[in-house]
C-alpha cells in the first residue's frame, strides 16, 4: 500500500491540474478576454436610478436623461483640440487636465472626459463625434426633482471620487453616487445594476461585432422605487413656515416610528444640484449663512431646557421619590447649596401636574436631588439615572436610516468622573441637568422620539423614512417596538400635566379648535465667541407636542434658533404642523400669518460674526499646521 500511496497522490494532481487548464482554456474564457482586452471595447449601459415616492403615492423624484463623452485616452489620434474645446467650450488647459486624469485611472479603459451635457453641447458634438478618435457618447440618467422642498431628505448624487473608489469596489471611474440622505441611505436599492458589453475589434482596430457573439454581455437593471414615509404637503408646508428663519422640525408617527417631515432651514432647491453647475451651485449654497447642509435635525446638538423636565418627571416617578402629589414650595426659585439659587418664573407650591403646566424649574430640580441622593453615592444615583435616559434611546444615534446624525451627550459617573478626579462632586454640583441644561445635549430628532414614548406610554420604534422598497423588505428592526424603563402607569399623570400645557400652562394661546394636544415650551440659553469675548445670544426657541391626546396620530419636536421663548416661534409651528397633518387645513390662520410673515434674521447677526470669527481662526490654524509640516519635510530631507 506503502509503494502505491506516492503515486496515487501524483496521479490524482496530475488529473486536478489537466481538469483546471481545460476549464480555464475551454470553458471559462474570462482569462482568454484578459488577454485579448487590447481587442476589445468595454461599453457599460447605465440603468435608470429607481424613483422616490411619497407616503400617499406623489412622485418627488424621476430621471432624465444625460450624457457624458467618454474618452480611452490609447485610442485618441490626431484630434483636433482647438475644434473640440470650442465645440464642448472648455480651456485647452481644461482639455489637457482631463487627458492626463483619464491617463492616470487607465489608458486603456473609458473615462468620463465632460459630464452632463446639454442637449444643445450633446447635438453639437454629435455632429462631429466622428472627427475625434478615442471619444464616444454615453448616455445616462440624472435625477430630475418634481418637487423644490425636502432637499436634505433626498440627498444628490454626484460623481465617485478616488477615495470612494478605493473603498467601494463596484463602481468605475466617472460613475454616479448617492451622497446624504435617502440617495446614500439606500444607494445600493436604487442605483440598479449596470449593464455590460463587450465589442470586439480586429487588428485595425475597427470593431466588428459583439465578442463571442455576445455570451457575455448583460442587460441593465433598473433600480428598486422607493416609497418614503414623508408626507409631501407636511414637508412642503414645513418649509414654508422656517423661511427667514434658522432650525429644524421633525414629525413622527408615534405607533410606527415613520419620519412625516424632517426640515432643516435654511434650505435649498434640490434642482441646484443636478446637472454641469453642480459644483458652482454647491459652493454657493454652501456660503449661505445658516448652514444648508447642516441636517439640524439630525445633526444640531444643543441643551434641550424645560422639555427635559418631561424625563426627570418620569424618572421620579420610577424611582419612588415623588408620587402625582408631591409638592415643592417655589419662591420665584430656591436656594438648593450655600450662595447657589436657581431662579424660576413662578412662585407657588405645586405638584406634578402643574409643574408640568408652568414649568417650575425648582420642581424639578428638587426631584432630580432627590434622585441622585436616593442612593449610597452621588455616582451610583447618576448611573441609575443614566440608564433610565438611555431606555428612550438618548446618548446614541438611535439607529434611523439616514446617513447623518450625532449622539448628543448624557452624563453618566465615567464622565464627572474625568471632570472632578478628586471626587467632591455630588446632586447640588450638576442640578442644571434637571431641567435640561448643564452637561446634557440633544439633537431635535431625539426629543421627538422621547415624545413619541410618552405618546405611547412607554414604547417607541426607532424613527426611519423607508416605508416600501420595491422587491424587498425593509429592515425588521424598524417595526420592533423598544421599551423604556419606566412603567406604563406613570405616564398618564404626566400626559395630563403635558395637556394642561395648552388648556392653562405656557401654551394656552397656542389651542387648535377640535385637537387635545399635549406639549412643552422649551428656552434654551446659548453663547457664542464674538470678537473673543463670551457673548450671550438670544435663547433658542424649543417646542415638543403630540397629537391628538388619545390615540396620538402624530409627535412634533420644533427647534429655532435664536427664537426666544418655546411658545414664540416654535410653539405657534409646532401646532400649525400638527393642524395641517390631522386636518388637511389651517383655522388658526392668525398664528399661520405671522409664522409665515414672521422674519428673524436680525437675530443671526451676531451668530454670523461668530461663525466667520471661527471658520478665520480654523483657517488660519490649518494654514500653520502646513506650514509646520512643510518645515519638517525639509529638515527631514537636509538629514
Amino acid at each position: 500500500m506503502r509503494k502505491l500511496l506516492f503515486p496515487i497522490i501524483v496521479l490524482t494532481a496530475a488529473i486536478i491540474i489537466v481538469a483546471r487548464l481545460f476549464y480555464l482554456q475551454i470553458v471559462d474564457d474570462s482569462f482568454l478576454k484578459k488577454a485579448d482586452i487590447n481587442a476589445l471595447k468595454i461599453v457599460y449601459e447605465y440603468p435608470e436610478r429607481g424613483y422616490i415616492y411619497d407616503r400617499t403615492g406623489q412622485l418627488l423624484v424621476a430621471n432624465q436623461p444625460s450624457y457624458d463623452i467618454m474618452v480611452i485616452p490609447r485610442e485618441m489620434k490626431n484630434t483636433d483640440t482647438l475644434e473640440l474645446c470650442n465645440i464642448l467650450e472648455i480651456t485647452k488647459d481644461d482639455f489637457i487636465k482631463k487627458i492626463e486624469k483619464a491617463k492616470v485611472y487607465s489608458p486603456r479603459l473609458p473615462s468620463v472626459f465632460l459630464a452632463q451635457l446639454t442637449k444643445t453641447e450633446f447635438a453639437a458634438f454629435q455632429e462631429k463625434i466622428r472627427h475625434f478618435k478615442g471619444f464616444y457618447i454615453q448616455k445616462r440618467n440624472l435625477r430630475d426633482y418634481q418637487v423644490d422642498y425636502a432637499a436634505n431628505v433626498f440627498g444628490y448624487i454626484r460623481q465617485i471620487n478616488e477615495m470612494e473608489l478605493e473603498r467601494k469596489p463596484y463602481y468605475k471611474s466617472g460613475e454616479l453616487i448617492g451622497i446624504r440622505g435617502v440617495e446614500q441611505a439606500y444607494e445600493e436599492d436604487l442605483r440598479g445594476i449596470r449593464g455590460v458589453h463587450y465589442i470586439q475589434k480586429d487588428k485595425f482596430n475597427k470593431e466588428i461585432g459583439p465578442f463571442k457573439e455576445g455570451i457575455y454581455d448583460t442587460i441593465a437593471v433598473k433600480g428598486n422605487d422607493l416609497t418614503i414615509t414623508i408626507d409631501g404637503a407636511l414637508q412642503k408646508y414645513g418649509e414654508e413656515l422656517m423661511i427667514r428663519k434658522r432650525g429644524g422640525i421633525v414629525a413622527i408617527e408615534p405607533k410606527t416610528g415613520e419620519i412625516l417631515a424632517l426640515i432643516t432651514a435654511p434650505s435649498y432647491d434640490p434642482k441646484l444640484l443636478v446637472g454641469r453647475d453642480r459644483s458652482k451651485n454647491y459652493v454657493a449654497i454652501d456660503s449661505i449663512p445658516g448652514k444648508p447642509f447642516l441636517d439640524k435635525v439630525l445633526q444640531g446638538q444643543f441643551a434641550p431646557g424645560s422639555p427635559f423636565k418631561i424625563l426627570t418627571g418620569l424618572i421620579g416617578l420610577q424611582e419612588e421619590v415623588i408620587d402625582t402629589e408631591t409638592r415643592f414650595p417655589c419662591s420665584h426659585g430656591f436656594h438648593y447649596a450655600r450662595g447657589a439659587f436657581m431662579a424660576c418664573h413662578d412662585a407657588g407650591s405645586w405638584n406634578l401636574h402643574a409643574a408640568i403646566a408652568k414649568s417650575c424649574n425648582t420642581y424639578f430640580a428638587q426631584t432630580f436631588m432627590r434622585i441622585i441622593n436616593k442612593y449610597p453615592t452621588p455616582a451610583q444615583g447618576v448611573d441609575a439615572w443614566y440608564s433610565h435616559l438611555k431606555s428612550f434611546g438618548l446618548d446614541d444615534y438611535m439607529g434611523y436610516d439616514l446617513p447623518s446624525g450625532q449622539k448628543g451627550n448624557i452624563p453618566s459617573s465615567e464622565f464627572y468622573k474625568k471632570w472632578y478626579p478628586n471626587g467632591g462632586w455630588k446632586s447640588t454640583t450638576i442640578i442644571s441637568n434637571a431641567i435640561g441644561q448643564g452637561e446634557i445635549v440633544m439633537t431635535p430628532i431625539q426629543l421627538a422620539n422621547v415624545m413619541c414614548a410618552v405618546a405611547n406610554e412607554g414604547h417607541y420604534f426607532t424613527p426611519h423614512i423607508i416605508k416600501k422598497i420595491e422587491n424587498k423588505q425593509i429592515d425588521k428592526s424598524f417595526v420592533q417596538r423598544k421599551q423604556t424603563t419606566i412603567d406604563k402607569q406613570y405616564f398618564r399623570p404626566v400626559i395630563e400635566g403635558l395637556a394642561e400645557v395648552y388648556r392653562t400652562g405656557t401654551a394656552s394661546r397656542l389651542q387648535i379648535p377640535d385637537i387635545a394636544i399635549c406639549g412643552k415650551t422649551g428656552t434654551v440659553e446659548n453663547f457664542a465667541m464674538v470678537d473673543g469675548e463670551k457673548t450671550k445670544l438670544q435663547d433658542h426657541s424649543v417646542f415638543l407636542a403630540f397629537a391628538p391626546k388619545e390615540n396620538p396620530k402624530i409627535v412634533v419636536a420644533v427647534f429655532i434658533e435664536n427664537g426666544s421663548w418655546g411658545a414664540s416661534w416654535a410653539g405657534p409651528i409646532a401646532s400649525l404642523m400638527i393642524e395641517k397633518y390631522l386636518k388637511g387645513e389651517i383655522t388658526r390662520t392668525d398664528l399661520e400669518k405671522r409664522m409665515l410673515e414672521g422674519d428673524l434674521s436680525a437675530n443671526y447677526v451676531l451668530r454670523d460674526i461668530s461663525d466667520k470669527q471661527k471658520e478665520e481662526k480654523d483657517r488660519l490654524k490649518r494654514l500653520e499646521k502646513e506650514r509646520q509640516l512643510q518645515l519638517k519635510a525639509k529638515q527631514n530631507g537636509k538629514n
